[in-house]
């Protein structure tokens, strides 16, 4: 278990990141078109996992914006953006802030991915939905850099993140 905060006030996660050095657990979430997305279908590409709450919040929209920013040159790195929202909220937040770059993936059938990767929140405001993380993968899918962002309504660190790709 990992605390966190929101504006403040201690949240705890259900576990912790995992370690660099090990393998990504497996996930399968879903994608846009409301089909099953694993972390396999990313296979041979670098992945930042961008983990946040929700994109209908400022931080989580200006992570978003800024990854989507950032790899636009880079077509050996996938950004998934993974999130509770629905994939419908999810394209909606994409087509309005022109992100298309990044890929969104839902939580919405199953907490699986957030249990597996540490970061459920278990109490406070925000119960049952993600602390926000950073987890980079190599193109085999090896842990290489984490971040467990200290205060949910806090940015994560981008240039740790892209560094460690």
């Amino acid at each position: 278990m990992a605390q966190v905060t929101l504006k403040g006030n201690p949240c705890n996660t259900n576990g912790v990141l995992p370690a660099v050095g090990s393998r990504a657990p497996e996930f399968t979430l879903v994608g846009a078109d409301l089909s099953d997305v694993s972390l396999d279908d990313f296979q041979g590409k670098k992945k930042i996992l961008n983990i946040v709450p929700s994109l209908d919040t400022p931080v989580c929209a200006t992570s978003t914006k800024r990854f989507d920013k950032e790899i636009k040159q880079r077509g050996d790195i996938v950004v998934l953006v993974i999130s509770a929202d629905l994939p419908f909220a999810q394209g909606r937040f994409c087509e309005a802030e022109s992100t298309h770059e990044v890929k969104t993936l839902s939580m919405m059938r199953s907490r699986n991915f957030a249990k597996d990767y540490g970061v459920l929140l278990v109490d406070g405001p925000l119960a049952g939905i993600t602390a926000r993380a950073i987890v980079v993968l190599d193109e085999d899918n090896n842990v290489v850099y984490t971040e467990l962002v200290p205060e949910i309504g806090q940015e994560p660190d981008y240039d740790k993140a892209l560094q460690a790709i």
